[in-house]
């Protein structure tokens, strides 16, 4: 059973309805699988390039600061090691790949959950445009999506080729754009609402629809 919902253009006018499918905005949510790959997400957004210095990469120290014997202090070999100022790092980070593997039924299916959450809470719009006309316009595409929703922070979900969308919302501060190909969960969860324009909306119910598949040999 799906949900329907209105489809709305750039005054608030109902243009016509869309089915949510319940196999993507109505899954049961999987809180420990959301957590999992949001954790992976953000692993692999960093760079990994720290590097703190060893005592035989510090400069210096070449040197025997003082004798072996009789001056009562503890035997010392160089000036660069980890006990002295501008010495060595102990353990220190080294460059690494943070990524991990996420294998891509686990992100769709993260996906559906988190698109599922925002859908229980009616926070899942379509509209058939957010920018009447062939100009681009910022405050008349941010008067049209208030009309839609008053969440302070809305993830907006439209088609590559919409220049007219991206041109008028890319600068909005309150607005997160993403191509329908980048939806991800990360993005979903951290906006209050999400709003995808037709076409986004018809691309990406093609591509979960296409990973919650029963592949062969399982059972439909």
């Amino acid at each position: 059973m799906s949900t329907t919902i209105d489809v709305l253009d750039p005054s608030g006018a109902k243009t016509g309805t869309v089915d949510l499918p319940e196999d993507i905005f109505g899954t049961k949510v999987n809180v420990p699988l959301i957590h999992q790959v949001v954790v992976a997400q953000l692993a692999a957004r960093r760079q990994g390039t720290h590097k703190a210095k060893t005592r035989g990469e510090v400069s210096g120290g070449g040197k025997k600061p003082y004798r072996q014997k009789g001056t009562g202090r503890a035997r010392q070999g160089s000036t660069r090691a980890p006990q002295f100022a501008g010495g060595g790092t102990v353990h220190g980070p080294v460059p690494r790949d943070y990524s991990q593997r996420t294998p891509k039924k686990m992100k769709a299916a993260a996906l559906r959950g988190a698109l599922s959450d925002r859908a229980s809470g009616g926070r899942v719009h379509v509209v058939s445009s957010l920018v009447a006309g062939e100009t681009p316009k910022t405050k008349a595409a941010l008067e049209a999506l208030r009309k839609v929703t008053q969440a302070p922070r809305v993830l907006v979900v439209v088609d590559e080729a919409d220049e007219l969308t991206w041109l008028s919302l890319r600068n909005a501060p309150e607005v997160h754009l993403l191509d329908a190909g980048q939806l991800n969960t990360y993005d979903v969860l951290v906006s209050d609402d999400v709003v995808f324009t037709q076409e986004a909306y018809d691309q990406v119910v093609a591509r979960l629809s296409a990973t919650a598949a029963p592949s062969k040999g399982e059972e439909a």
